[in-house]
C-alpha cells in the first residue's frame, strides 16, 4: 500500500499547476501594453487578450464539470495542461507572424482564450486533487493553502517580471515576453509528463442525484444567490481591472516606464497574499458579511482618493525591481500617490471571493454543486469589466476610469449589507 510521502511529486506538480494558473492568466494584463507599443493600438484592444481570456470560463464553466463526471480527475488535468501549453505556444507564434496588425492580434487573442480554457479546467482541479493527495482533512487543507500562497506569489511575480523584460525596450515587442512563455511551456511539459507517468488518487466525484439542469434551475430560486453570482462576476472583474489599468496607465508615462509600472502592479497581487493570510487568520472570528462590508467601503474609499487625488503629488512605494544582472529585489520607487492607493485596494479584494461564496451559497443545500458551477461561469467578469473600464480609458483618462471600478465596490458594499440575506427559506434544499 502506498504511502503518502509517494505523493511528494505530484504534490508539488499540482502546486505548481496551482502558481501557473495565476502566471498564465496575469500574463494577459500586461500583455496590453506590450500590443499598444507594438501596433499603437488602443487600451481597449489591448486588454481584449485579458478579456478572451477570462470569456473563457463563460464557456468553459460548466463542461469542465461535466468532464469531470466523465473521466475523473487526472485525465482532466492532463488534458488541462495540454490545453494550456498550446494556448501558450499559440501565443508565441503570434510574435512570429510578422509586423501585420490584425495577424498578430487574432493569433494572439486565439492563444489566451484557449489558455483560458486550460485555466477554467485547472481551477476545477487542482482543488480537489491537491485535498486528495495530502490525505484530506487539516492536511489536504494545508496543502490548498500552501498552493493558493504559491497563486499569489506568482500573480505577483508575473506583471514585475515582464514590465521587468520590456522595461529597457524603447518599443516593446511580442518577442521581449518570448522567456515568459519558453517557462510556461516548460512548466507544463514538465507537469504534464510527471503526472502521466506517476499514479495517483482520484478524488471522488459525486454523481448528481438529480439531472444538473434541474439543479442549476433550483439554484437562481434563491435571489441572495443570484445577486450573489453577479457580486462574483464584478468582484472578478474589479479584482484585475484594479491593477491592470494602473500598469496601463503608468507605463505610458515616461517618469515612470514600463518596469516600474509591472512592478507596481505585482505590488499590489502581493498584498493580496498579505491580505489573505490576515484574512485566514480572523476568518473564524470575523463572519463573511463583516469581513465583506469593510472590505468594500475602505476599497471604496481608496479608489476615490485616488480619482480625486493629484496625479502630480509622488510617494515611495516598495516594489520589485531589476537589482542587476539577472536579479530581482524589492526597492523603492517614487510613484503618484494614486497608484498608491490603488494598490492598497489589494488588500480589500483579497477577502472578497470566500466573503461573497460562503453569502451566495448559505442554505442552498443540494444546490450547492451548481451553484459552484454557475460561480465559475461568472468568472468571466475578469475580461468584461477591465475592457470596459479601458474603453472609458480610451476617451475620458485613467483616473475617470476607475469609476467603474467605484461602481463594482458600490455593488458589492450593497450585497454585504442587504443583497447577501436569504429570503427564500421557505424553498426545500434537502
Amino acid at each position: 500500500m502506498e504511502t503518502r510521502k509517494n505523493y511528494t511529486l505530484p504534490i508539488l506538480m499540482m502546486i505548481l499547476l496551482f502558481g501557473m494558473i495565476s502566471f498564465v492568466t496575469n500574463l494577459a494584463a500586461p500583455m496590453g501594453v506590450v500590443l499598444g507599443e507594438q501596433f499603437g493600438i488602443p487600451d481597449s484592444v489591448g486588454m481584449l487578450g485579458n478579456m478572451f481570456n477570462f470569456v473563457a470560463y463563460a464557456i468553459m464553466g460548466i463542461p469542465a464539470g461535466i468532464l469531470l463526471q466523465k473521466i475523473g480527475y487526472k485525465k482532466t488535468a492532463l488534458i488541462a495542461i495540454v490545453i494550456g501549453f498550446v494556448g501558450v505556444l499559440i501565443q508565441y507564434l503570434s510574435g512570429h507572424v510578422g509586423e501585420s496588425q490584425l495577424p498578430t492580434l487574432v493569433v494572439y487573442f486565439s492563444g489566451a482564450f484557449v489558455a483560458g480554457l486550460s485555466m477554467t479546467l485547472l481551477n476545477t482541479v487542482v482543488n480537489p486533487m491537491l485535498n486528495t493527495l495530502g490525505g484530506e482533512g487539516n492536511k489536504g487543507n494545508q496543502l490548498i493553502q500552501i498552493g493558493g500562497s504559491f497563486n499569489s506569489v506568482m500573480a505577483t511575480f508575473t506583471p514585475a517580471f515582464v514590465g521587468i523584460l520590456i522595461g529597457e525596450a524603447a518599443k516593446a515587442q511580442i518577442r521581449d515576453v518570448f522567456p515568459v512563455m519558453y517557462i510556461a511551456m516548460g512548466v507544463f511539459a514538465l507537469v504534464f509528463l510527471v503526472l502521466w507517468a506517476v499514479s495517483i488518487p482520484e478524488p471522488q466525484a459525486e454523481q448528481a442525484s438529480e439531472p444538473m439542469g434541474n439543479l442549476m434551475s433550483g439554484a437562481l430560486k434563491f435571489r441572495h444567490f443570484i445577486l450573489g453570482a453577479v457580486g462574483i462576476f464584478i468582484y472578478v472583474g474589479v479584482e484585475v481591472g484594479t491593477p491592470a489599468t494602473v500598469n496601463l496607465w503608468l507605463s505610458k508615462l515616461p517618469e515612470y516606464g514600463k518596469a516600474i509600472a509591472g512592478s507596481v502592479a505585482g505590488t499590489y497581487w502581493f498584498l493580496m497574499l498579505i491580505g489573505r493570510l490576515c484574512g485566514a487568520s480572523i476568518g473564524g472570528k470575523v463572519s463573511s458579511k463583516t469581513m465583506l462590508t469593510i472590505g468594500s467601503l475602505v476599497a471604496l474609499v481608496l479608489v476615490a482618493l485616488a480619482v480625486f487625488s493629484p496625479t502630480t503629488t509622488e510617494v515611495s512605494l516598495p516594489v520589485l525591481q531589476k537589482s542587476g544582472i539577472g536579479a530581482i529585489s524589492f526597492g523603492l520607487a517614487q510613484v503618484p500617490i494614486n497608484a498608491m492607493f490603488l494598490v492598497l485596494v489589494g488588500l480589500c479584494t483579497s477577502i472578497m471571493w470566500g466573503g461573497i461564496y460562503n453569502l451566495a451559497v448559505e442554505g442552498l443545500g443540494k444546490y450547492l454543486k451548481a451553484a459552484s458551477g454557475i460561480f465559475m461561469v461568472m468568472v468571466c467578469g475578469g475580461g468584461i469589466l477591465p475592457w470596459v473600464q479601458a474603453s472609458v480609458a480610451d476617451f475620458a483618462g485613467y483616473m475617470v476610469s476607475y469609476w467603474v471600478m467605484f461602481a463594482g465596490f458600490v455593488y458589492l458594499f450593497f450585497y454585504a449589507l442587504i443583497g447577501s440575506k436569504n429570503v427564500n427559506k421557505d424553498i426545500k434544499v434537502d
